[in-house]
């Protein structure tokens, strides 16, 4: 049986196929870019000649964004252990967004350099994986809003400001939403004020309700 391979459509076509040499594919999705989409259709024609299964996927409006919202989708319906991320197909920046979303969800990505593939250093680890039910909420309701207070965030997610501020800033035992860049804080007239960081944003995007499983509480 063969892999889902997930693969950017850019610069290096060929890449694609030398990492399947490692990585039999027995289907391919293949994430384009608005101005690659002729070079998608060519990779789907040349993977029919094969009898390998394709899927274009259109990467809309902020890269990044759309990558991690995929990523989510395709981590959430599939077996984790039988996907793997192609980074070194695409351009520069669907490449990075690629593999940024391979490391989120703890993905298996590879490159490929002189013809042959090689694995990248992602751990099977998902950060999804450290977010639980009730950081979610929070990241939930800090999600596309100014900078809000502490005493109002407390009542938008319905706990005490004490159990918020653990949350955020964890203890010694647990890291808190601070520590994993996704939340950070400003003091402003004797008033906390907590927003969402770039990563933060990015990290709900490839949000998927399957993975509250195995989530702390």
């Amino acid at each position: 049986m063969g892999y889902t391979v997930i693969a950017p459509v850019g610069d290096n076509p060929k890449a694609l196929f030398a990492g399947m040499k490692e990585f039999p594919a027995e289907r391919v999705i293949l994430l384009t870019p608005y101005d690659y989409g002729v070079e998608a259709k060519k990779l789907q024609e040349k993977l029919d000649s094969f009898a390998i299964k394709s899927e274009i996927i259109e990467l809309n409006g902020n890269v990044l964004e759309s990558t991690f919202r995929i990523f989510g989708n395709l981590a959430a319906m599939n077996d984790p252990d039988n996907l793997v991320v192609n980074v070194a197909t695409g351009d520069r920046m669907s490449t990075m967004a690629c593999l940024s979303a391979s490391y989120a969800n703890g993905l298996r990505a590879l490159g490929v350099a002189d013809g042959r593939s090689f694995l990248l250093p992602v751990m099977k680890l998902s950060y999804y994986s450290e977010i639980s039910g009730n950081k979610l909420k929070v990241l939930r309701a800090l999600e596309g809003s100014e900078p809000v207070s502490l005493k109002v965030l407390a009542k938008k997610v319905s706990i005490s400001i004490s159990l918020l501020s653990y949350h955020i800033n964890g203890n010694l035992k647990y890291m808190g939403l601070k520590e994993f860049r996704l939340v950070e804080t400003k003091e402003k007239s004797k008033n906390v004020f907590a927003s969402l960081t770039q990563m933060g944003n990015l990290l709900l995007k490839g949000y998927a309700e399957k993975k509250l499983s195995g989530q702390r509480v």
